[in-house]
């Protein structure tokens, strides 16, 4: 396991790089013997660093929600990472992405929780009772080092590549929709990207957040009523440029958008 002052060494220069949008090394190749441990604890002190300096938390994110993605980073669960408020943006504002790293889009529904989800053990129908509502969701993400070719050690350490968070005017009651048959659109520029549908997260969106509840209560900190959450992604990831105009529009649930400069 790391020290402590090593984990605040990375966590300092994981924050700066994000602040400036100047790459570090991947932790995967400087650090062989770091472990999935040592990299939640990085994430932990940089969420630390950053609600010193003001921010504050809004919620959390699920990443690696698909078989594939797992696969491909030689991992067997999602991995999670913490949402604050510097990232939150309005339907269809504009994004500067002059101080993003390598920004890319994902499509995603993001649950309201009005309740917290304290357990002992997180079902699906506690979800959905735990629930306000639900909405269309852009998460901007971005990774703090050289390219794309991370590994989990590294997408961990850098709360899931987090960097913004979109979401939509509409919120949605979620008791008689079945998440898994929502399909959903994405457009770049008016052009048609990808399609898909709820299932491609963990068979149901509803799914990746009862993994995260019950993660978050093995850990002794467990989803709260108003935090905003991230389900997974329901399509590949989209590049983007500045001058690019991302929309998606998802059956019944409203539509999301995003200008960048």
């Amino acid at each position: 396991m790391f020290d402590n002052n090593l984990i605040q060494e990375i966590s300092k220069n994981l924050l700066k790089a994000e602040d400036t949008g100047i790459p570090v090394v991947k932790l995967s190749k400087k650090y062989k013997d770091i472990t999935i441990f040592d990299s939640y604890k990085i994430q932990e002190e940089v969420v630390r660093l950053k609600t010193t300096r003001g921010e504050k938390i809004i919620g959390k994110k699920i990443g690696l929600t698909s078989k594939g993605i797992q696969n491909q980073f030689g991992v067997y669960e999602p991995d999670y990472g913490i949402l604050t408020d510097k990232g939150l943006l309005k339907n269809n504002q504009e994004l500067d992405i002059s101080k993003l790293n390598q920004p890319k889009i994902e499509a995603e529904i993001v649950f309201i929780l009005k309740e917290d989800l304290l357990g002992p053990v997180v079902t699906p129908w506690n979800v959905i009772s735990a629930t306000e509502g639900i909405m269309p969701a852009l998460e901007v993400v971005d990774t703090r080092f050289n390219d794309w070719k991370i590994k989990i050690f590294d997408t961990v350490a850098d709360s899931a590549s987090y960097a913004r968070i979109v979401v939509g005017d509409k919120m949605t009651k979620i008791d008689d929709i079945d998440l898994s048959l929502l399909g959903m659109t994405s457009y770049k520029n008016g052009k048609l990207e990808f399609t898909a549908a709820g299932a491609e997260v963990m068979g149901n969106p509803i799914n990746s957040v009862v993994w995260l509840a019950n993660k978050m209560i093995e850990l002794g900190q467990p989803l709260k009523k108003g935090e905003v959450i991230l389900s997974g992604s329901l399509t590949p990831l989209m590049g983007i440029s500045s001058g690019d105009y991302i929309q998606v529009k998802f059956d019944r649930i409203g539509s999301v958008s995003l200008n960048i400069s």
